[in-house]
């Protein structure tokens, strides 16, 4: 919000009365007492004056928040009227600030705080074309700028191929079909899977000799028969057994788990009918003519619920077992992969919200940062972080670039001044506040108090003060160079007398 108008220091042809005594209808007159060295009539120079216009309370230096006379611990530093605008949160914002990252320091040898830029006369100001704005409380967020990709959630996203090869039998699913855990996409007809079931059904079958062999010889007794005898049954019975467990695992690899306690118990040719199908759901099986139907299917059955992204298989075909068949991903939840600058990683931290626009589209996305790597790219220096995305509505798409932001911390009530008001004067960064007095007192000198202040997030145009001003003061806005340039005159030769911090 523009207020007024400012300008450069007035010379002695080109002073006039402040513009209200004209319109009073007084009649100004030029003074003949001219103080060359600041540019204003002697009688008002509040350099030359000093007793007439004794300077501002000098508060020093603030440790706490590097500025000099900090209007944070001493409202009364402040060019307001009324009572200062000091919050409990500005302290704690302030707090928070410092903490986010290294924040540019002031030095607390500096004396510029203790300026006083005067100018000759309201006139003198406007004609400058210099501009003021009223300090005000608003919102600001600081975050990180990073680059990114938007892909599916890896721990979500299966590629399915089969466990043997063999001849795709039947094809149950296509692309974007929906499907729960355990479902079955394919049928692939693999002779690995016939040759299974049927060691299988030898190792039972052997099984159960060797153990009826082991009670006969046990129940005759060991005074009938060699003690050795029965010694090398009983090895053969557990060498059967051991042959069992075998073809049972061979079964589980396939993705054929089997419970062989219940087929101990069964005839032959039941234990052949119950492995015929094995792991074929009954839907399917209902379909299939149990007299030709071929003990070879194995099922491609989805680790977990999701929609099916991709499928490179169809009816008749040969496959293998290195060729990925369906991808299967879970698409309500998606990653988002950033690019991290090394030397931001340690101002982020896994919790903090990440804003993300993907590249052809306006609408912003939002997440939470989950992961951050431990390593840095060698090549690019970057350091790769991950927030996790909802996607129930579908509208985030895999492999989609675009850029976003990491925010670090969000003020609703930061104190903002605009990003023209501030200068960086080597040692320090000042704005220029106007005298309190300068509107309500028509007859105060016409000055402008520099102010050290600390700087937190910016925008394009607004910078957020930590410490050095109050809302409802007023800073320069416009042309503050002129006033930069009066304050680095009046300094040569004396310079700003910084020492160390």
């Amino acid at each position: 919000m523009l207020l007024a108008g400012v300008g450069y220091y007035g010379h002695r042809s080109d002073w006039k009365m402040p513009r209200f005594a004209t319109l009073a209808g007084e009649v100004p007159s030029v003074p003949h007492d001219w103080c060359e060295e600041h540019g204003v009539p002697e009688s008002i120079c509040v350099e030359c004056n000093r007793a007439k216009f004794p300077p501002e309370p000098d508060y020093s230096w603030c440790s706490e928040h590097g500025v000099h006379n900090c209007p944070l611990h001493h409202p009364g530093a402040a060019q307001v009227q009324g009572v200062p605008d000091v919050r409990p949160d500005d302290f704690a914002r302030a707090e928070r600030a410092f903490a986010v990252q290294e924040r540019q320091r002031n030095n607390a040898a500096c004396t510029y705080y203790q300026r006083r830029i005067q100018f000759a006369s309201v006139e003198s100001v406007k004609q400058a074309g210099v501009d003021v704005e009223l300090v005000e409380r608003g919102r600001i967020v600081e975050s990180i700028s990073v680059g990114g990709e938007i892909i599916y959630d890896e721990t979500q996203h299966a590629n399915l191929s089969a466990r043997a090869p063999g001849t795709v039998w039947r094809v149950e699913k296509k692309i974007g079909d929906r499907v729960e855990t355990g479902e079955v996409l394919a049928l692939i007809d693999a002779m690995a899977v016939g040759e299974a079931k049927a060691t299988l059904m030898q190792a039972l079958a052997e099984e159960s000799l060797r153990r009826q062999t082991v009670e006969r010889l046990t129940s005759i007794g060991t005074g009938a028969i060699p003690g050795r005898q029965i010694v090398d049954a009983k090895a053969e019975y557990v060498k059967a057994q051991v042959s069992v467990l075998s073809a049972e695992q061979s079964l589980t690899n396939l993705g054929l788990p089997v419970d062989i306690d219940p087929l101990r118990e069964m005839p032959q040719e039941q234990v052949q009918e119950q492995l015929r199908f094995l792991g074929i759901p009954e839907s399917i099986q209902s379909e299939l003519d149990v007299r030709t139907g071929t003990s070879n299917l194995l099922p491609i059955r989805t680790p977990a619920e999701g929609v099916i992204i991709d499928r490179q298989i169809v009816s008749g075909e040969v496959v293998d077992t290195s060729r990925v068949l369906f991808q299967v991903a879970d698409t309500t939840r998606m990653w988002l992969t950033l690019n991290v600058r090394a030397e931001d990683a340690g101002k982020i931290r896994p919790g903090l919200t990440v804003e993300f626009v993907p590249d052809g589209t306006t609408e912003k996305v939002a997440g939470t940062l989950s992961w951050i790597s431990t390593a840095a790219d060698s090549e690019t220096r970057m350091v790769r972080v991950r927030a996790d995305l909802a996607n129930t509505d579908g509208r985030l798409r895999d492999e989609s670039f675009g850029s976003g932001r990491i925010i670090l911390r969000e003020e609703p009530e930061a104190i903002l001044v605009p990003v023209a008001s501030i200068h960086n004067e080597g040692c320090c960064q000042v704005v220029f506040v106007r005298d309190r007095n300068w509107v309500t007192s028509p007859e105060s000198p016409k000055v402008f108090h520099v102010r050290t202040v600390r700087v937190g997030a910016r925008t394009s145009e607004q910078a957020e003060i930590i410490a050095g001003v109050l809302p409802g003061e007023v800073v320069v806005s416009k042309g503050s160079d002129v006033l930069r340039a009066q304050l680095l005159k009046n300094n040569l030769g004396e310079g700003c007398t910084c020492g160390a911090d």
